[in-house]
């Protein structure tokens, strides 16, 4: 009713994130505006622009695990780096934003890929082992990881280079590691990554969950002549 009789002084403003619930009559009525999400690198952008009001100096990489923390939401982005900034002072580094947000950087997943390319079992296990002593959630990781290996996967192609949603700095390393990776390796483990995901919750051993994962993924490189695969 106040659709139809409305006035025209007066609006109706309808916000919703499940559009197909709403009547057909109703949305016949409606000029209808679709909303996106804010993408990293547009929420970075301005919030180098805020830093650079408030006299806030900062690496790229620092903004740009802010806005990937974000989701899409720049107030959140914002409420992120007023709370680093309080943290970490006028300089925001990659390692600070890091430390106080509590994720893991990039170049820890570069490393654990080394581990597993290389099918070093046990320096694969040690530097799990060293992500949970300082804190870090293993489902988190475990996601991670297999996001990782998606990246590696987009920048053998020029094409799908746009598809990461990262600073030019990590997509030079992402490139330099997927040279030493085939195709077929990093399908395999995001298959085994994506799994582990999917059984975290209902397993009754989580960790030794993710360490199966690890070592199943090592074994995809590892020469089968090698039984002990680093043990001794």
């Amino acid at each position: 009713k106040n659709l139809e009789e409305t006035t025209h002084y007066f609006f109706n403003i309808i916000a919703t994130t499940e559009k197909h619930k709403v009547l057909p009559t109703i949305l016949s009525r409606c000029q209808i505006f679709d909303f996106k999400r804010i993408t990293v690198t547009d929420a970075k952008n301005y919030l180098a622009e805020v830093a650079k009001s408030q006299n806030v100096t900062f690496e790229d990489e620092a903004l740009q695990i802010i806005a990937q923390k974000a989701d899409g939401a720049m107030r959140d982005a914002l409420s992120i780096f007023d709370r680093v900034v309080t943290y970490a002072g006028n300089h925001l580094s990659r390692k600070a934003v890091s430390e106080n947000l509590n994720v893991l950087d990039y170049d820890v997943y570069l490393e654990m890929t080394e581990n597993l390319r290389q099918a070093n079992i046990p320096a694969a296990l040690i530097q799990f082992n060293d992500i949970l002593s300082r804190g870090f959630d293993s489902h988190q990781f475990i996601i991670g990881l297999g996001l990782h290996f998606r990246d590696l996967l987009m920048v053998k192609n020029p094409g799908t280079l746009d598809l990461i949603e990262a600073g030019e700095l990590t997509k030079q390393k992402y490139a330099a590691q997927s040279q030493t990776v085939t195709v077929d390796f990093l399908l395999r483990a995001i298959d085994l990554a994506n799994a582990a995901d999917l059984n975290f919750k209902s397993s009754q051993n989580q960790r030794l969950l993710l360490e199966l994962c690890l070592m199943q993924i090592c074994s995809l490189t590892s020469d089968p002549e090698k039984k002990n695969l680093g043990f001794s």
